[in-house]
């Protein structure tokens, strides 16, 4: 695996690849990787010449200061893990390297409510900081396909539409969710639980389940007063949302007849870490 620090060596390289018709497929990470994020170099391996991973941990979408310094950092772990899955290469840029000072990073997204519902009523700036720098990366690696997962849905959502409004031709592709045997959503933040929390932490995925088995016989509404009522008995456990949407608008919906893209999202506080996860109840 070739291994690329400065931005003008990794753009040497691509440029050359690509001038012999050779596509290139891309999934941005911060590190701390796991297996959700090899299924995204498997697709893109699987439908590409070329993989490229980043690992950047940007600091412009956290909008708190203390969680971005506890971001977990395994430099070391994730370029095994790399290598071990065959990826071709990785991308390890310095902040500087991202954000040069005479460099003007294009920043004038409008997005509507995308960025303002579920995740962006809790977290102001993230959306922003987080498409500024997908549009970075894409501006930098100039990939045929780009590779998301459907556990960052809200987020896949905003970069679909950032990518219309740059009328971009590089593919999103939306790689499903990677679980635990237990069904708890693959995340890096998972190894933060307490050994409690964790085991707990299964009822996210079981609300969601029943949340789609209720679909013919209850309201969105109602499916959400009990997914909140339920989530929130459980110990150290506090529901921030769960909603149910329109895929494509992030629209809350009042009626599951109203859409032929239905997802639930919902976010949970246990103890001091925050997780999220989805399902896709009709497409």
């Amino acid at each position: 695996m070739l291994i690329f620090k400065r931005v003008k060596d990794l753009q040497e390289y691509v440029s050359t690849q690509k001038s012999t018709g050779k596509t290139v497929g891309f999934a941005p990470t911060m590190g701390a990787l796991h297996k959700g994020h090899l299924s995204l170099i498997e697709e893109a391996k699987n439908r590409n010449d070329i993989s490229v991973c980043s690992i950047f941990v940007n600091p412009t979408q956290f909008n708190e200061e203390g969680d971005l310094k506890k971001y977990p950092r395994t430099p070391e772990k994730d370029i095994e893990m790399l290598t071990t899955a065959g990826n071709d290469v990785l991308f390890m840029p310095t902040v500087t390297e991202v954000y040069p000072p005479n460099i003007q990073i294009k920043n004038d997204f409008e997005f509507g409510q995308l960025d303002k519902v579920m995740e962006g009523a809790f977290r102001p700036g993230h959306f922003e900081g987080m498409a500024q720098v997908v549009n970075r990366l894409l501006e930098i690696v100039q990939p045929t396909s780009l590779y998301m997962g459907q556990k960052d849905f809200q987020q896949l959502t905003i970069v679909r539409d950032m990518l219309r409004q740059t009328n971009s031709d590089v593919e999103l592709v939306m790689c499903s969710i990677i679980r635990e045997e237990d069904g708890l959503a693959m995340s890096s933040r998972n190894v933060r639980l307490t050994s409690e929390n964790r085991k707990l932490a299964v009822i996210i995925n079981e609300t969601l389940r029943e949340a789609k088995e209720k679909m013919d016989t209850a309201s969105p509404a109602m499916i959400k007063e009990a997914a909140l009522e339920k989530l929130n008995s459980v110990p150290n456990f506090k529901a921030e949302y769960f909603d149910i949407v329109d895929g494509v608008t992030l629209s809350a919906l009042d009626r599951f007849e109203d859409t032929t893209f239905a997802v639930a999202c919902v976010a949970v506080w246990s103890g001091d870490v925050r997780l999220i996860d989805n399902i896709i109840l009709k497409n």
